[in-house]
């Protein structure tokens, strides 16, 4: 690291004396830990509020499992005189777009097809509006325009009266669902001290599981895919009306924007709600922990991902992050959508799959800094892949496989909560968001592959020799060492 960027770290981070007026200049985490609190009533709040928005991103995420699902009961038998019209389906035509369309046999691939383009829409989405969130949005206006378009486009996809309008709803309903999770972490982190930041990342996925289990009772008791559609674009009006008016705004937003006077007025609310006091106003100047403050003058490095590129050690990081990314996606969309696959109920299934995910959470947060990232990642990695593979030699009929998908999915779960963390310190800070926006879209690239696989392989073993060789081809070419401790 040169001088320059190790001043500007240093006088980002470090409080200090404007030498014009004697205000003291404090960066925000620095004005947490000192004064307003890292962790308080008021963070809890905020936290346990913006978290909510987990739910309806599992709602709109995962309501196709249940839509798109195969009546139970129902044998396909393909002949050349037989049309869509030839089977009579348990529960009627309106059970699932399957029923309603005729998605079998030689149509089965447009149930992937359909859940590729809404990941695709969830990709264009979270590019699109995490640059509105950062820019004159912020992440509470982006949030409630998410919500109000999840809103519309869910309840429009209820409606939908052919095939090809229901691929185009459930793509717009993927645009206003892509950057809901991202917006919703932000939201509910960004006020945490930096002791407990990471802790709190971790806990986010929690409701996320949550969502998952009553969607999964909600369907059970909704046999219409059209209804299950409208019930499932309530929780977003919910959070809209009920929720976020009561969720603050970003104070590092209102600095980035440079209204100081608004961040200010935040931090002295979440010291107040937590028992703690701050300086007068005239006494204390808030500025931002990373670039440069009112300290300074010299300007901040904008880098992209060329400059990543440019280095063969972040390089060599991003293209094997990338490819985790990708095949991790693969392998936790994959077993989260081959539930219809299974002999068992597909509502109990994804179900016991989202309660499998929250103990995989949890590991992640009691070993991470006991075992360190890299052989905690390997190791849940492989975990997930062996499951997998076992699942795939087991007959289709009794719990068997099922049991397989949950301890997949528990690897899995606890796999991709660590790399958020393990990404973030890889690059410098200077490449750090260019980086992590690469690894985005490969995250979305992989959730978008995922379908087509599942429907590919039907009832086969594609799953468990995806999921073997996903983590076989990245766990030995992850980097070594702590990274925690070199990079800034």
């Amino acid at each position: 690291m040169d001088a320059t960027t190790s001043s500007m770290l240093t006088s980002a981070l470090l409080p200090g004396r404007d030498p014009a007026d004697g205000r003291e200049v404090m960066g925000f985490d620095e004005t947490l830990s000192r004064y307003a609190g890292e962790f308080g009533p008021w963070q809890l709040r905020q936290f346990l509020l913006a978290s909510l928005g987990m739910v309806v991103y599992a709602f709109h995420t995962l309501v196709m499992i249940f839509a798109d699902r195969e009546p139970a009961g129902v044998v396909c038998q393909c002949a050349s005189e037989a049309g869509p019209g030839s089977w009579e389906w348990v529960g009627g035509r309106g059970a699932s777009t399957v029923a309603e369309w005729g998605l079998v046999c030689g149509e089965r691939f447009k149930i992937g097809l359909v859940q590729s383009v809404f990941f695709a829409g969830c990709m264009i989405g979270c590019g699109l509006f995490g640059h509105l969130s950062d820019s004159f949005l912020g992440r509470k206006g982006t949030l409630t325009m998410l919500c109000v378009m999840g809103t519309i486009f869910g309840s429009l996809t209820a409606a939908s009266p052919s095939y090809i309008a229901y691929v185009a709803l459930r793509f717009l309903t993927g645009v206003s669902a892509g950057a809901m999770a991202p917006c919703s972490f932000v939201l509910a982190t960004e006020p945490i001290g930096p002791r407990c930041r990471a802790a709190a990342g971790m806990s986010i996925f929690y409701f996320f599981s949550v969502g998952i289990v009553v969607l999964s009772a909600l369907a059970y008791f909704i046999p219409s895919w059209r209804v299950l559609y409208l019930v499932s674009s309530l929780p977003a009006l919910l959070f809209l009306l009920l929720v976020l008016p009561f969720v603050s705004e970003s104070p590092r937003w209102h600095l980035v924007r440079g209204n100081h006077g608004k961040a200010m007025a935040i931090v002295r609310s979440i010291a107040e709600r937590n028992g703690r006091r701050l300086p007068v106003d005239d006494k204390l100047t808030l500025v931002l922990d990373s670039g440069t403050s009112q300290r300074s003058n010299a300007p901040s490095p904008n880098a992209t991902i060329i400059d990543v590129f440019r280095s063969p050690t972040t390089r060599w990081r991003l293209v094997t992050a990338v490819a985790t990314n990708f095949l991790c996606a693969i392998v936790y969309y994959g077993v989260s959508l081959n539930v219809t696959n299974l002999s068992t109920s597909v509502y109990i299934s994804t179900a016991a799959n989202a309660v499998a995910e929250v103990p995989g959470y949890a590991l992640t947060a009691l070993f991470l800094d006991r075992l360190g990232r890299r052989p905690l990642l390997v190791g849940t990695m492989w975990l997930s892949g062996g499951f997998c593979v076992a699942g795939s030699f087991l007959g289709s009929e009794g719990w068997g496989r099922t049991a397989c998908s949950m301890f997949g999915i528990f690897g899995m779960a606890a796999a991709f909560n660590l790399l958020l963390i393990y990404a973030a310190e890889l690059f410098p800070t200077v490449v750090r968001n260019a980086a992590l926006g690469c690894l985005q879209q490969a995250l979305q690239t992989g959730a978008i592959a995922a379908p087509m696989a599942v429907t590919a392989g039907g009832e086969g073993r594609v799953r468990g020799v995806r999921g073997l060789r996903s983590c076989r081809r990245t766990a030995g070419i992850l980097p070594a060492g702590d990274f925690g401790q070199a990079i800034v």
